[in-house]
């Protein structure tokens, strides 16, 4: 990744917390934790057994059955979930930490994990297109999470973002980072070629999450929002509502002698989705 992300400008409007969003970075780190308990073999097992291997989606493959866990189509949704190691995992957990909650929130707890498995599953597809033949697993969730920062990018492009760029902390607006980032995989893509890196993964991923936002995304919630909250806000929790812009102010006092005093209203009722 060309930049590292730290915070938003965005508080969440329609939610009260990204649950989807928690438990996908906790299964992700689950699952690694899990893997990391393995021996080399047996990770590699795991790996080859829940990875994507374009050659065996295609059909120019086949597992053994020593190594076949399950169907191959299955693979589209379970690699998804599977990491190479920390670094992989961290830098795999920092977008979706940053990114991820003002998606949920714009697509609501029932079509944001539909949203995100689709994207991954469209991702691998870009991957197996452009290298059909390959042998190599493909695993990570940089593909679905790239489809978050497609949505990210329709959704919010003039949200502001903290980052780290070169070691220099930036604060910047979203459609800047996120075209340049876009950019830099068509680019890494041209000069690293069949490298350890799916690019066309990531490609995929980010395009399909540009599109289905459009078709995913909550009755009301607008494309291309300019007005954002005041104030950067570093990663979870975020504040429900933004803050008000004008103060409030005191209605003016009255120099009539004081009424007696009337019983206090009852509660409002809170309103949460």
């Amino acid at each position: 990744m060309p930049f590292v992300p730290l915070g938003d400008s965005n508080a969440r409007v329609r939610i009260s917390r990204p649950f989807v969003s928690y438990a996908l970075l906790a299964s992700c780190f689950l699952i690694y934790l899990y893997q990391s308990t393995l021996t080399l073999q047996a990770d590699g097992v795991l790996v080859y057994g829940f990875g994507l291997i374009p050659a065996v989606l295609t059909g120019e493959a086949q597992l053994s059955r020593a190594l076949e866990q399950v169907p191959a189509w299955m693979t589209l949704i379970s690699y998804q979930f599977l990491h190479g190691g920390w670094d992989h995992l961290i830098g795999n957990l920092l977008f979706l930490w940053v990114f991820s909650d003002n998606v949920e929130d714009s697509l609501g707890h029932i079509r944001f994990p539909i949203f995100y498995i689709s994207t991954g599953i469209v991702a691998g597809f870009a991957h197996a297109a452009i290298e059909p033949g390959s042998e190599v697993p493909l695993i990570g969730a940089s593909g679905a999470i790239s489809g978050v920062l497609g949505a990210y990018l329709v959704l919010h492009p003039f949200a502001r973002l903290v980052v780290l760029l070169f070691f220099i902390p930036l604060v910047l607006p979203a459609w800047l980072l996120l075209a340049g980032w876009f950019g830099f995989q068509f680019f890494a893509a041209q000069a690293d070629g069949t490298g350890p890196v799916a690019w066309w993964a990531h490609i995929g991923g980010f395009a399909a999450g540009a599109v289905l936002v459009v078709f995913f995304r909550q009755r009301g919630v607008p494309l291309i929002a300019r007005e954002q909250p005041k104030g950067i806000t570093f990663a979870f929790p975020r504040s429900g509502h933004p803050p008000p812009e004008e103060p409030i102010q005191e209605a003016p006092q009255s120099h009539r002698s004081p009424r007696p005093e009337e019983p206090p209203p009852g509660p409002w009722g809170k309103r949460r989705d």
